[in-house]
């Protein structure tokens, strides 16, 4: 069997699982290919990045928090985030679940060029929004989401750009490549 390694650009609305759920598309509905599974997740209400593999070992390594693969996204938050909260960020955020690891942050400016979201994200004309690029070693449940939210800042949309050394770089919502 010849090792298999898919970048898929998630949209917004589809689960990091074949089947569908509710209102929630499943990833069969973009990718049929038989034996690949997902390495990792990314929450439906979440968009980018997200690897497929055919390769048990490698799955592992990817997905597994031992491993410390770090995880780059672009958030997009309500606000403008001060050097207070940009620094909270980096060395870590106490949630209800405990203190997060260190990470990187700053902000993106310019903002990056990404597709437009289906449904648009709310915007309110007295608030102003700011891109965040955020690396953490982590994946807990809605981690980027909480932290951010922790600082004061929550996150309206986010985006994986990339998990360790494979990136979104070349793939439209919805395609993917090997």
């Amino acid at each position: 069997m010849t090792s298999r390694l898919i970048r898929f650009n998630k949209p917004y609305g589809v689960l990091s699982q074949f089947t569908a759920e509710g209102k929630w598309q499943g990833l069969k509905d973009y990718i049929d290919l038989p034996g690949v599974y997902v390495a990792g997740r990314l929450d439906a209400d979440s968009e980018g990045l997200l690897l497929l593999t055919n390769d048990g070992p490698l799955q592992a390594r990817i997905a597994d928090p031992r491993f410390k693969m770090e995880k780059t996204y672009w958030v997009q938050v309500e606000g403008i985030p001060d050097a207070a909260a940009l620094a909270t960020l980096c060395n870590g955020v106490v949630l209800n679940d405990g203190p997060t690891l260190p990470a990187r942050a700053r902000l993106l400016d310019p903002a990056p060029t990404v597709w437009p979201r289906n449904p648009p994200i709310r915007e309110r004309k007295a608030i102003p929004t700011a891109w965040i690029e955020l690396v953490i070693r982590e994946g807990r449940n809605r981690q980027v989401r909480r932290m951010t939210a922790a600082v004061g800042y929550p996150t309206l949309r986010l985006i994986r750009a990339a998990i360790g050394p494979y990136s979104l770089q070349g793939l439209e919502p919805g395609t993917w490549a090997d």
